[in-house]
């Protein structure tokens, strides 16, 4: 990641303030290198920064986050689940669309203030 992502975990809490070296530069001890690659990993997985910073502070408090990932995980899936269905039934909705403006007579467009294939007249 870029030095202006670590910045920005640093500064949303994500990441702890590094030690700086006597040039002022950071330097970040090991532990941070996996705690960058678990951010990125759970950002991939669909998990907000919110969520992710509940994760972090859970494990920083010295107590397993494992039940609450697990919470987080069924419930990010259930909105992807949910977000496919609502997919799905754009997609057919589109296709119907499609079907109608390829039936469509466009010399009678002009007839008509509104397409006539989105308000289901043919």
């Amino acid at each position: 990641v870029s030095a202006k992502t670590l910045r920005f975990y640093e500064h949303a809490g994500l990441l702890h303030e590094p030690a700086r070296t006597a040039g002022g530069y950071r330097d970040y001890d090991p532990a941070a290198h996996d705690r960058v690659v678990f951010i990125r990993r759970a950002q991939h997985a669909g998990l907000t920064l919110r969520q992710i910073n509940e994760i972090l502070a859970i494990r920083d408090d010295g107590r397993p986050p494992c039940d609450h990932v697990i919470r987080l995980v069924d419930h990010q899936l259930a909105e992807v689940e949910r977000h496919l269905d609502e997919l799905r039934r754009t997609r057919r909705d589109l296709r119907a669309l499609h079907d109608r403006l390829a039936d469509l007579d466009t010399s009678t467009c002009a007839d008509h203030r509104i397409c006539s294939a989105i308000v289901g007249q043919s």
